[in-house]
């Protein structure tokens, strides 16, 4: 697929949520506050969030979200040097927290909880949480993301945003919104003349 191509589904699908202006910019200042603004007291990581957003996404068939937000948590990843756990976004994309440690682990089965069945999140779900380490806050933003992301994964399927082919499609998307989040515009890349 050529870069063009690629950069076009990508903004084609970004225009699921462009649909007046006002309201492209509170979804995108919401995925902010979700997943890249810090959140008082709590101790995940912007790749970590992503990785709930992916597992939100996956567990929500929305491909376009569970792939886009992957290579987000990748470009994360590589970004602090911690590329070893890479591999792990593989698991949760099929349902797994294999690999994982206790807290993520108890998060992603929050975040999973409530994408599901909001009602069937224990006080024993919290408390697992909390004894593997996580913060009340970690706890509310699993419950966030979990909520923000069923949101919009329906509204991108819902607007029938295609999936690219390939997730290398994401890439330069994710190393843009790993730097500067998502409210920034996406950066056009160099217009190359045709050779003669």
């Amino acid at each position: 697929m050529s870069h063009t191509r690629a950069v076009w589904l990508f903004v084609l699908a970004l225009a699921a949520i462009r649909l007046t202006p006002g309201l492209g910019v509170h979804l995108r200042g919401l995925a902010d506050e979700l997943l890249v603004h810090d959140f008082p007291d709590a101790t995940l990581v912007r790749a970590e969030r992503e990785m709930l957003a992916t597992a939100v996404s996956a567990a929500n068939d929305c491909f376009f979200c569970m792939d886009s937000h992957g290579a987000f948590a990748t470009a994360l990843l590589e970004a602090n040097g911690s590329t070893q756990l890479s591999p792990l976004i593989d698991e949760i994309k099929t349902g797994s927290s294999e690999g994982f440690d206790e807290k993520m682990r108890a998060l992603l089965h929050i975040a999973r909880t409530v994408r599901r069945e909001p009602r069937d999140l224990t006080t024993a779900d919290v408390a697992t949480a909390r004894a593997a380490g996580a913060q009340d806050a970690d706890v509310q933003l699993a419950v966030l993301i979990a909520a923000g992301f069923s949101m919009y994964n329906r509204l991108v399927d819902g607007f029938r945003a295609r999936t690219a082919p390939t997730t290398e499609v994401y890439v330069e998307r994710a190393s843009q919104i790993a730097a500067n989040g998502y409210s920034a515009p996406p950066i056009a890349p160099p217009v190359t003349s045709p050779s003669r």
